[in-house]
């Protein structure tokens, strides 16, 4: 455990309500969480199934009805095809990843993880006992790992790959081709699972169509795990309902280990989540395109900023501008300088790049109204261009 760190995205949230406990105009661009309330024939769903009686013991690995719509959601969007052996409902698309580690991962183990990444998947490959090998791509490399890279950080001892795309932080989506690429180096390494977070798959405005690592690379069909969820794409953070679907062996070791720690994921969630898999799609993307014109506005305000570099993204709700400029003009050594620079005199909390295993950025999540992020993003250039 001395190993391992509180989620600094956490830390930042919570800092940023005790401040505003404490009187202070705190506007909070730290949390990965939409603003949007949950659709009402979600909600709908959900008091019925309380009305209904719903509120037992569910299987450990999720609800028979859960899990075909799970079957028909990737079937329908990712043309993939999983039997409901292959699938696994948590508590959290995060669970279902920290499942995956401690059933993959043991001591001596490496899993590779590209930088930057999101705060949690070392700290969950160190509680398995295995290493965290970072491979990382900067801004000039669109935040994306070269399949160059990924053949040179690959050993003998390598178990796992974890890619996450659209990503966060950064806002970097793999294409088709990308992937393919990677799955080549993989192809020759058959002792490497891959995992693909896909859990912002919805909020993605690229030019070309979104794509699954298993969709896009079929004989690897066989060691991926895809991983998602309901929180992003129906704004449903706190009903806590992930899922993923891989190889038999890795999800019944997978339910195991859930089956010693939380058992079945709420009952009541599951029935929301079939709601929300199985209705009306587009409030997803009514939310998606209020998440570009939010997006567009920020890289722009960011980019206007001397010494600050915003990289457009393709898709989730976060900007990941590289500050290294601003920090040299205003004298200061770290990005944790400037984050506290910001919460200091701009009243602004977002999160620092070392937190994701960049060094020189910050994350700040448009999550939020544009009323909000126009405010947030004036008192930023005040401060920075002081």
């Amino acid at each position: 455990m001395a190993a391992i760190k509180p989620s600094p995205t956490s830390a930042v949230v919570s800092l940023a309500a005790e401040l505003r406990a404490a009187g202070r105009d705190i506007i909070s661009l730290g949390a990965g969480e939409p603003d949007f309330d949950t659709p009402q024939a979600i909600k709908d769903a959900a008091i019925a199934a309380i009305n209904d009686g719903e509120t037992k013991y569910t299987p450990i690995d999720g609800t028979a009805t859960l899990k075909r719509a799970i079957q028909q959601k990737f079937e329908r969007e990712n043309q993939l095809a999983y039997e409901p052996s292959q699938i696994l409902v948590s508590s959290g698309a995060k669970q279902s990843l920290f499942n995956l580690c401690l059933a993959l991962l043991g001591p001596g183990d490496e899993a590779i993880i590209p930088a930057p990444y999101w705060v949690s998947y070392p700290d969950m490959v160190r509680l398995a006992g295995a290493d965290a090998v970072i491979v990382s791509a900067g801004i000039e490399d669109d935040f994306k790992i070269t399949p160059e890279q990924l053949e040179d950080a690959i050993s003998d001892r390598t178990r796992l790959l974890i890619l996450n795309s659209p990503s966060n932080p950064t806002g970097a989506s793999y294409s088709k081709t990308e992937l393919q690429g990677l799955g080549t180096v993989l192809a020759r390494h058959p002792e490497v699972v891959i995992v693909a977070d896909d859990i912002y798959e919805h909020i993605h405005w690229a030019d070309t169509p979104f794509c699954s690592f298993a969709a896009a690379c079929p004989d690897l069909y066989s060691r991926t795990v895809t991983t998602n969820g309901v929180s992003k794409a129906y704004a449903m953070t706190g009903w806590r309902i992930g899922y993923a679907a891989g190889p038999v062996e890795l999800i019944t070791a997978m339910k195991t280990i859930q089956s010693q720690s939380t058992s079945n994921p709420c009952s009541v969630s599951q029935a929301a989540a079939v709601a929300a898999l199985t209705g009306d799609q587009s409030v997803v993307a009514t939310m998606t395109a209020a998440y570009k014109e939010r997006h567009d506005y920020v890289v722009a305000a960011l980019n206007d900023i001397e010494g600050v570099e915003c990289r457009p993204g393709e898709g989730t709700f976060y900007a990941f501008p590289r500050v290294t400029g601003a920090l040299k003009r205003l004298g200061l050594t770290s990005d944790t300088e400037i984050v506290e620079r910001l919460i200091n005199d701009a009243d602004v909390a977002c999160v620092p790049g070392t937190a994701f295993g960049a060094p020189g950025y910050v994350r700040l999540s448009f999550a939020c109204s544009m009323e909000t992020l126009k405010e947030a993003t004036n008192r930023i250039k005040r401060v920075l261009m002081a």
